[in-house]
């Protein structure tokens, strides 16, 4: 664990980001949450973060008392700007771009510049997010290039010597599952299922063995993939 360093999670309230949560935590003495709302169609995933959050700080005493303030930001005009499914009750399809239309352009550029003003003022040195390029759906803002170029603008822009992290970048849904397991046990990986969201449309229906979610969308596909994976691997162990 690093005495010296303290982070700044980026915490939506879902897998990924619940992951990177318990991964900060025992790394850095002092780790605080920031949450973006920015008129998502899945918003349901800004009300579930409190209970998860307290849920992550009854794993471990230590969590509890490395875990500080949690911050929440309107970013209302990525709504207002946008035109995806995301930010509007259209289907999900792919464009002529090649991308999802749940792509939302400059939305991880936005959450970490103002994350990185929030972490300068708070005296937070590191900086971590859930971005991933092995298992997503393609988006260029969490590409690990986009991440290294945003680390060397925020420092320039900013004199700072910050570090973005990025705990996830080369993992599949399956290791992101592990990699839970490690940090906080079958305790945190409970948590995930019954209490973090990630499916799109919102949907917090029926519980399913990897979570709530519709099951059809992107989001919900990968992660019950990646569940059913880590489940299989558990079984065989």
């Amino acid at each position: 664990m690093s005495h010296t360093d303290s982070a700044l999670v980026l915490f939506s309230g879902g897998q990924d980001s619940t992951t990177c949560l318990a991964w900060a935590l025992e790394r850095y003495a002092r780790v605080e949450t920031i949450g973006f709302d920015y008129g998502q169609r899945h918003a349901i995933e800004l009300t579930v973060r409190p209970a998860v959050l307290a849920g992550v700080r009854a794993i471990k005493p230590e969590w509890n008392a490395r875990l500080g303030e949690d911050h929440m930001v309107d970013l209302s005009i990525i709504g207002q700007i946008s035109d995806t499914a995301l930010t509007s009750n259209v289907e999900i399809e792919m464009l002529a771009n090649g991308l999802p239309n749940t792509f939302v352009p400059g939305r991880n550029l936005l959450f970490m510049t103002v994350a990185a003003t929030l972490a300068y003022r708070r005296g937070l040195n590191v900086l971590v997010g859930g971005m991933c390029e092995t298992d997503f759906s393609g988006y260029p803002d969490c590409r690990d290039d986009t991440m290294k170029a945003m680390q060397v603008a925020l420092n320039l822009g900013m004199a700072t010597r910050s570090k973005l992290e990025t705990p996830l970048m080369w993992l599949d849904k399956k290791q992101t599952w592990e990699l839970a397991k490690e940090a906080g046990g079958m305790a945190l990986v409970d948590l995930i299922r019954e209490q973090t969201h990630t499916c799109y449309l919102g949907e917090r229906g029926a519980l399913h063995p990897w979570g709530y979610g519709c099951g059809k969308c992107p989001a919900c596909e990968l992660r019950a993939r990646g569940y059913a994976q880590f489940a299989a691997s558990e079984g065989a162990g």
